[in-house]
């Protein structure tokens, strides 16, 4: 079936058009040039840019295992008593799980032949000239049913990969058939369905329901593809998403986000603006990846210049993901070193080759550090880290007062994907993978953008929403220093009160508290919470006013609720009154819910009665505040002062949006991509929206959407020249 891009409504594989919204399947609007393109297509017509949607696939040739006279349950029962404890299980696919591996006998799926890096001699991945190099996942001797026919013997550029013609070949394949087993290569492809849901989705999304329909077919999942998702959770720490696998006859395949042309790391280590304070970080990123990695054998990803890369926002990613038998399996070519040997010292090596390839020179902490690393000096991954934190404070220390603090990162949640389920040994790994601690540097606001919409709903016959932006950036770019200021308030406001009342209410609410902040936030700081209060207090008055005026009484009485988001730069408060809401979404904690509703079922919880009882009063949703129906003496609004320590979608909604819990249930899907600078906001809060009425359409809904994007403030610090 077809996903509407617009509305993520599921249309059958032959429409044109998205029947809940009318959107286009057939054609997108090129990013560029925003001209109309077909979604076959890898260029646009119009402005030559690559608007197609490009996979990065991997091909792996495996020895093609044959059932025999084995019935197929009597070998699923004997995979199940075999299944090793350091294995990840993949229960739910059906029948797909881990299988047992002969660690001494069994080769790892071949090694992908290189090409020097056009500078540094440092060999890079060639998709069009690969012999492999043994690291990636070992073979299982499990076998399998496929779900497609053998591949063609060769495939040239422009062919597909798949028989159902979905991926087109960019470049050109060898013969297969006369390619050796235990080899791998990688091309990019252009997906000509991208709306269409791939077959690892589908098997993903029918977890719980039955996949095997006989005893003669099975669906099975390619093994490469098996540590791509146990490490969905993480791919906020550069793991590569996987898009789609499957196996056909002795070939694998599995797709993944293309990141071929992400910039290396190496070339941000050449460039002579990186400070030593920066490299520090990444190495301390590369030692948090080199944790996640360990339990499930990947720890030779990081030892490939060529496989670190730097996303859009600088964050160190890796292109691929490369896995091997646990022992007696000697890596190739810049890897040497067995995976029962991969010591901290194997990433200090690394860590040495990319000062010896961008000519930088090591300062000396760090210089001592890296030695320490080569004798064995440094045993454990919490020491190597400590140190680490140590020269981050000593390059910090001259520019401040005091040290940074360095805090634990044990409160970020990592959601498994439901399909993956980790045994004691690796989630005993996980949780310290999460307790490990984190270097806080001081962090600075490189980009903040907004957008907003209020929609009628499919019920209300006029809108009492109301939600007002104000915001003033200036931005500083030298040839060392870029900077970026702001000061930004968001407000948003739902009325009550019925026509001609809770849209004056909101609407004079937004209005007043502009007013109030032009007036009297002109400092680089924050305003303070009294004054925050106060701002609050005059929209109440201003109401209150009117309600007298007009002597209205009861439910006549006009109100609305109030939520409004302030910014200064990496300094952000939030303030309240009523059941509308701010939310938080990270990469790294998920959605969070900052305000709590000020209604009766939440007031009986914090007063110690039962959620279930607390939510079973028929008053339970009736607001406990609100703004305009009686004086300051009954508004008490919610102040929370927070700091912008990491990149962070802050949405504003009102109960329209929220209720149903329509948020918590669809973040990853409609909020979290929101996050990535190339998507835009306008299009997302459309989304949102669309889904709303879908959900609630019973109420007017309005959302405010900010992207706050930060970055460690190392301009600030004192360099230490390094040569």
């Amino acid at each position: 079936m077809l996903i509407c891009p617009q509305c993520k409504f599921e249309n059958p594989n032959t429409n044109k058009f998205c029947q809940n919204c009318g959107a286009s399947l057939t054609h997108k609007v090129c990013s560029e040039c925003n001209a109309e393109v077909p979604l076959n297509v890898q260029i646009c017509h119009n402005c030559g840019a690559e608007c197609g949607t490009i996979w990065w696939a991997i091909i792996a040739k495996v020895e093609n295992f044959v059932i025999g006279e084995t019935g197929f349950d009597d070998i699923e029962k004997e995979e199940q008593r075999d299944l090793e404890p350091s294995s990840p299980t993949l229960d739910g696919i059906g029948e797909v799980h881990s299988d047992k591996i002969n660690l001494e006998s069994t080769p790892p799926v071949g090694d992908v032949k290189q090409f020097p890096h056009p500078e540094s001699g440092e060999q890079l991945i060639n998709p069009e000239d690969n012999d492999l190099e043994s690291e990636n996942a070992p073979v299982s001797p499990r076998p399998f049913i496929s779900v497609y026919p053998s591949v063609p013997s060769s495939l040239p550029e422009g062919s597909y990969l798949d028989p159902q013609k979905r991926y087109q070949l960019l470049e050109s394949l060898p013969n297969l058939e006369e390619m050796p087993t235990n080899t791998q290569w990688c091309v990019r492809v252009l997906d000509c369905q991208p709306f269409q849901i791939s077959l690892l989705e589908a098997m993903l999304t029918n977890q719980n329901q039955e996949l095997v329909t006989s005893t003669s077919s099975a669906v099975s999942l390619p093994d490469i593809a098996k540590t791509y998702i146990a490490l969905q959770s993480y791919t906020n720490q550069g793991i590569p998403p996987i898009h789609d696998a499957w196996q056909q006859g002795d070939i694998q395949v599995v797709l993944i986000e293309d990141r071929d042309r992400w910039p290396y790391l190496l070339d941000l280590w050449r460039d002579d603006k990186t400070s030593s304070l920066q490299m520090v970080n990444y190495l301390y990123q590369m030692s948090r990846l080199w944790a996640l990695l360990e339990p499930l054998n990947c720890r030779q990803s990081l030892l490939k210049l060529s496989n670190l890369r730097l996303d859009e926002d600088q964050a160190l990613a890796l292109q691929m993901l490369y896995a091997q038998p646990l022992k007696n399996v000697a890596l190739t070519q810049s890897i040497t070193t067995s995976t029962e040997d991969l010591t901290l010292q194997a990433l200090g090596n690394v860590w040495q080759k990319l000062f010896k390839e961008s000519q930088r020179t090591q300062f000396g902490s760090l210089l001592q550090l890296l030695g320490d690393l080569e004798i064995g000096n440094i045993q454990t991954l919490l020491e190597l880290q400590s140190r680490l934190q140590a020269i981050a404070s000593d390059l910090q220390a001259p520019s401040s007062s005091s040290k940074p603090n360095m805090t634990s990162a044990a409160n970020q949640d990592h959601d498994s994907p439901p399909i993956v389920q980790f045994n004691e040994q690796e989630e005993d790994i996980a949780t310290k993978i999460d307790d490990l601690p984190t270097v806080v540097l001081p962090m600075q606001l490189i980009s903040l953008e907004h957008a907003g919409l209020t929609d009628v709903g499919r019920q209300r016959h006029h809108n009492e929403d109301y939600f007002g932006i104000d915001t003033k950036i200036a931005k500083l770019e030298l040839p060392n220093t870029r900077n970026l200021q702001a000061r930004a308030l968001y407000i948003l406001c739902d009325g009550m009160g019925g026509h001609a009342g809770g849209e004056v209410a909101s609407a004079l609410a937004v209005n007043t508290v502009r007013q109030y902040f032009k007036t009297n936030w002109t400092t680089s700081e924050l305003p303070t919470e009294e004054h925050i209060r106060e701002a609050v207090r005059q929209a109440n008055q201003a109401i209150y006013d009117v309600n007298q005026q007009d002597a209205r009484s009861g439910i006549g009485r006009m109100g609305t609720t109030l939520v409004m988001l302030l910014i200064q730069n990496t300094q952000a408060v939030v303030a309240h009154v009523g059941d509308s809401r701010l939310y938080c979404v990270t990469r790294k904690r998920g959605i969070e819910q900052v305000t709590v509703d000020h209604e009766v079922g939440r007031r009986e919880i914090s007063r110690g009665v039962e959620p279930s009882v607390a939510y079973a009063r028929p008053d339970a949703y009736q607001l406990t505040q609100a703004l305009g129906p009686r004086d300051e003496n009954f508004i008490i609004p919610d102040v929370k002062f927070f700091e912008i320590s990491e990149d962070t979608l802050f949405v504003l909604a009102s109960d329209g949006l929220s209720d149903n819990d329509l948020l918590e249930t669809n973040w990853q899907t409609h909020l979290l991509p929101l996050l990535s600078s190339g998507v835009n906001l306008e299009d997302g809060i459309r989304d949102l929206i669309n889904v709303a009425n879908d959900y609630n359409g019973h109420d007017n809904i309005t959302v405010v959407l900010v992207r706050a994007k930060v970055r460690p403030d190392l301009e600030s610090q004192k360099e230490i020249v390094t040569g």
